[in-house]
C-alpha cells in the first residue's frame, strides 16, 4: 500500500477532514491534500511527525510493513 492510501485510511479511521489532520501536523492543507493524492512526498521529518501523529511506525506509514506498531 502507498503512503498517500495509508494517510487517507489512518484519517478516516479517526473520522478526521483532510483540514482538521493538517491542522493537527502543523502543515498545510494544500501539502496534505497532496501527500493523500500522491503528487507530493512529505520530508523526512514530516513523516516522523504524521507517524507520531497517527501512532503507527514509519514503515507501515511508508508500505514497507504491515504491522503497524
Amino acid at each position: 500500500m502507498k503512503l498517500s492510501e495509508r494517510l487517507k485510511e489512518l484519517r478516516k479511521e479517526k473520522s478526521l477532514r483532510q483540514e482538521q489532520a493538517a491542522v493537527a501536523l502543523d502543515i498545510s492543507m494544500s501539502s496534505y491534500c497532496l501527500y493523500e493524492q500522491g503528487k507530493r512526498e512529505p520530508t523526512a521529518s514530516v513523516i516522523v511527525r504524521i507517524a507520531d501523529y497517527y501512532d503507527v511506525t514509519t514503515d507501515y506509514l511508508l508500505g514497507r510493513s504491515d504491522t503497524r506498531k
